[in-house]
C-alpha cells in the first residue's frame, strides 16, 4: 500500500519538474537527404529542406493511384538494412518482391497483349469494348483513373501504352485502396473504390504511423482486416463473358472464362468452414518481427508479416518476361524474377499436389496400376485462364528397361500427339497408349468445336480439373465451377475410397497388356503442367498485329518445356500372364447388371461378411446407404448407378443399370 501512495505523490513533482526543467530530444528525419532526392526525382517536385520538417513535396490529388514507385521509396530495400529485413538477415522488402511479379507485369505481359489483339481482329466491330474490360484487370489503375477521374467510357490499349499508371500492372493500391464494402460480390473486372476517400492504403496492423505517406504520397494508411479476406481477390478471379456466335452476333449466354475466387467458395478452405483465405497462400506469412518501412528506426515492428511473392503457377511466361526485360520495358532485375521464379515452382510442386502410385493386379492377360491424385490447392488445378492444363505421363518399362508402354508422350515442341483432334476426354480407366489423361477446361463455340477466342466461348465440352478439397456438387457455387464431361460419371473423380464426396482427389486405373510377358516392370508416373499450349498458341500466330508479331518472337525463343509438378516410381515389380481371381472377385456377385424393376441383390460367398451397401447415381451422388442389406433398390429414374460394396475380403464397386 505504501509503495502506490508513493508513486501517486511522485507523478505530480515529475510533471512539474519536466515543465521547470525540459530538456532537448533529437528529432529524427523522417527521410535521409538521399532519400529525399530520390522522392524529388520521382514526383518531379522540389524539397526547400532536409531537416526534421522539410517542406511537402507537391501531391496531384487528381492521380487516384500512385505508382508502385511512390510506395518503393520507403516499401522498398533499405540501404541501411534495418527495414523489412528478416531476424536472420534476408530482404524480404515489399517492393522488390513484387516488381517481379505476374501481377506487377499484368500490363507489359506480351502473350496478354497478343490475346488482346487477336480478339479484336476476329471481332473488330467489338474493339472497345474488348479492350475495355480487358484493362479492368490487366491495368486497373490506369483504368479506374480513366473511369473516376475523367469519366470516360473506354479504356484502350492505346491509353495504356502511354500511361505510367495503366502500366504499372495490378500495382500497390489496385488492392490496398479496394473499399470493404461489396467483398466477394464483384467479378469481372468491378473493382470498388471508395471515392469520397480513395487515398488510402489499407493494410493488416491496427496502428498506422500515418505522417510519412500522407505527407509525401498523399496516402492516409488505415486498418482494413478485408485485406487478407480472400473476397478482395474476387473482382478479378472470377471472369464471366457473353459469348458471341461464328458471326461475332452475341448469342445471349454468358461464359464462366475464370472462376478461381468462387471455386474457393466451394472448398473446404472458404470463410465457412477452414477459413484459409487466398491471401494465406499467395501472400504467405512470417512471423519474425519486421519494420515495413525504411529510415524510420523509431518504427514498432511488425508480425505477422505477409511476403508479397504473389507466386501462381505460370513459371513459363515469368522466364519470358525475365529474358526480355529491356523489350517490355520492365525495370525488374534478373535476379527478382529468379526469386519470383523459385517461389512459383515452390508453389507448383510442394503445395499444389500429392501424388501415389500403387499395384493392383499383378496377372493374367493385364496388369492393374493405380495413380492416386490429391489437390492440394484452394482451387481448381490447373486454375485461372483457360489454356492452363496439366497431364499425366505414365511411362511401363521391362525388366530390360525396353519401354513397353507409354501414355502422355510429347513432341519437340511439347504438343501431345495422342490427344484427340477435338479434346482427349477424360479417364477412369486407361488401357491404351494413345489414350492420355489431360486435366483442363475446354470452352467450345456455338457449333461445339473446340476455340480459343475467347468470345467465342459459348459453354464448356469438358472441364475435369481436379477440385478442391470439400468440393461439392450441391454448393452454392457449383453453377459457376462444375463439372464437365465424363468426369462426372467417374466414381473415383472427387470420391475417396469409402465413396465419400469432397475429396478433391482422382483415381486413374491403368491396366497394361502383358502379350505373354513374365518378369518385372518398373513403372513411373509424371503429372506436367502446361501454361500455354501449342493447341492455344498456333490459331493465335494465324493473325498478325504488331503484339502478335513480337510476341510470337519471344515465345519461339523461350524455354516453352512444361514444368514437373509430381512424379512417383514404382518397382520393379513381379508379373505373370497366369491368370487367377483376386479374393473379392470371386467373394461377391451383384446382379442383375441390368434391372427392369429397379432390384438388384449382392451375393456373397461362405464366410465373406457383407459390412456396407451404397450406391451412387452417375453424379457420385449418394442414393442408397445400407449397413448389410443384400436386397438394393435402385431410384425410379433411367439411368447408370454404381454398386459399391463392402465387406470382409475387401471393397468392390459394380456399374448397373435401371431401364
Amino acid at each position: 500500500m505504501k509503495k502506490y501512495t508513493f508513486l501517486a505523490l511522485s507523478l505530480p513533482l515529475s510533471v512539474v519538474l519536466l515543465a521547470l526543467f525540459p530538456f532537448a530530444i533529437e528529432e529524427k528525419p523522417f527521410h535521409t537527404p538521399a532519400e529525399l532526392q530520390f522522392f524529388e526525382t520521382l514526383m518531379r517536385g522540389s524539397a526547400q529542406g532536409h531537416g526534421a520538417a522539410p517542406d511537402l513535396l507537391p501531391i496531384d490529388s487528381n492521380i487516384l493511384f500512385p505508382t508502385s514507385k511512390s510506395c518503393g521509396g520507403c516499401h522498398g530495400h533499405d540501404p541501411n538494412m534495418f527495414a523489412l529485413i528478416t531476424t536472420d538477415g534476408k530482404d524480404v522488402n515489399i517492393y522488390d518482391d513484387w516488381r517481379s511479379t505476374m501481377m506487377a507485369n499484368s500490363a507489359k505481359d506480351p502473350f496478354w497483349r497478343a490475346k488482346v489483339t487477336h480478339e479484336i481482329l476476329v471481332n473488330p466491330a467489338h474493339s472497345l469494348e474488348l479492350q475495355n474490360k480487358c484493362t479492368s484487370c490487366h491495368a486497373p489503375a490506369g483504368h479506374y483513373q480513366a473511369k473516376l477521374k475523367r469519366h470516360e467510357e473506354f479504356y484502350t490499349l492505346a491509353d495504356l501504352y502511354t500511361d505510367s499508371l495503366g502500366l504499372d500492372g495490378v500495382t500497390c493500391q489496385a488492392c490496398h485502396a479496394q473499399s470493404p464494402q461489396l467483398l466477394g460480390t464483384l467479378n469481372s473486372g468491378n473493382l470498388h473504390f471508395d471515392t469520397n476517400f480513395i487515398r488510402v492504403a489499407y493494410g493488416p496492423y491496427e496502428f498506422a504511423f500515418a505522417p510519412p505517406m500522407h505527407n509525401f504520397v498523399g496516402i492516409t494508411p488505415l486498418y482494413g482486416p478485408h485485406i487478407a479476406d480472400g473476397g478482395l481477390c474476387a473482382g478479378c478471379h472470377t471472369l464471366i463473358t457473353d459469348a458471341v456466335d461464328l458471326q461475332g452476333n452475341l448469342t445471349g449466354t454468358s461464359f464462366v472464362e475464370q472462376a478461381t475466387y468462387h471455386e474457393w467458395l466451394n472448398s473446404r478452405y472458404d470463410k465457412e468452414h477452414d477459413n484459409v483465405s487466398c491471401q494465406a497462400c499467395h501472400v504467405p506469412q512470417i512471423n519474425d518481427e519486421i519494420i515495413i518501412s525504411a529510415n524510420y528506426q523509431f518504427l514498432t515492428p511488425k508480425s505477422p508479416y505477409g511476403l508479397h511473392e504473389l507466386a501462381g503457377a505460370n513459371v513459363t511466361m515469368l522466364k519470358l518476361l525475365r529474358d526480355n526485360r529491356q523489350a517490355l520495358d520492365i525495370d525488374a532485375e534478373a535476379e527478382h524474377f529468379d526469386s519470383t521464379i523459385a517461389a512459383t515452382l515452390r508453389m507448383l510442386q510442394e503445395k499444389s499436389l500429392d501424388i501415389s502410385l500403387s499395384a493392383a493386379d499383378l496377372n493374367g492377360d493385364t496388369v492393374q496400376f493405380d495413380l492416386g491424385l490429391v489437390n492440394k490447392a484452394g482451387h481448381k488445378f490447373p486454375s485461372g485462364y483457360p489454356a492452363r492444363r496439366a497431364w499425366v505421363e505414365f511411362i511401363v518399362k521391362n525388366e530390360t528397361g525396353e519401354t513397353v508402354f507409354h501414355s502422355g508422350r510429347y513432341n519437340p515442341d511439347f504438343s501431345l500427339p495422342d490427344e484427340d483432334p477435338n479434346f482427349e476426354p477424360h479417364y477412369n480407366v486407361i488401357n491404351r497408349a494413345d489414350q492420355v489423361q489431360i486435366y483442363e477446361l475446354v470452352p467450345g463455340d456455338v457449333t461445339g468445336n473446340f476455340t480459343n477466342v475467347l468470345e467465342r466461348c459459348h459453354s464448356a465440352m469438358k472441364d475435369n480439373r481436379l477440385v478442391p478439397s470439400g468440393f461439392l456438387l450441391s454448393d452454392p457455387a457449383y453453377d459457376t465451377t462444375a463439372i464437365v464431361g465424363s468426369a462426372l460419371n467417374d466414381p473415383d473423380f472427387n470420391f475417396s475410397a469409402d465413396g465419400q464426396e469432397g475429396s478433391g482427389s482422382d483415381r486413374i486405373h491403368y491396366r497394361i497388356p502383358l502379350d505373354g510377358y513374365a518378369g518385372t516392370l518398373t513403372v513411373t508416373a509424371r503429372v506436367w503442367y502446361q501454361s500455354l499450349p501449342p493447341k492455344w498458341m498456333t490459331p493465335i500466330f494465324e493473325w498478325s498485329s504488331p503484339e502478335i508479331d513480337s510476341f510470337k518472337v519471344m515465345f519461339e525463343a523461350a524455354d516453352r518445356s512444361p514444368i514437373l509438378v509430381a512424379e512417383k516410381t514404382l518397382g520393379p515389380v513381379a508379373v505373370t500372364p497366369v491368370s487367377s481371381k483376386t479374393p473379392t472377385e470371386s467373394a461377391v456377385r451383384i446382379s442383375p447388371t441390368l434391372s427392369t424393376d429397379g432390384r438388384v441383390v449382392v451375393t456373397t460367398a461362405s464366410g465373406v461378411t457383407l459390412r456396407s451397401v451404397r450406391v451412387y447415381d452417375a453424379h457420385g451422388r449418394l442414393v442408397w446407404d445400407r449397413s448389410a442389406d443384400n436386397t438394393i433398390w435402385l431410384p425410379a429414374e433411367r439411368g447408370v448407378y454404381y454398386v459399391a460394396v463392402e465387406t470382409s475380403r475387401g471393397r468392390f464397386m459394380q456399374k448397373v443399370a435401371r431401364q
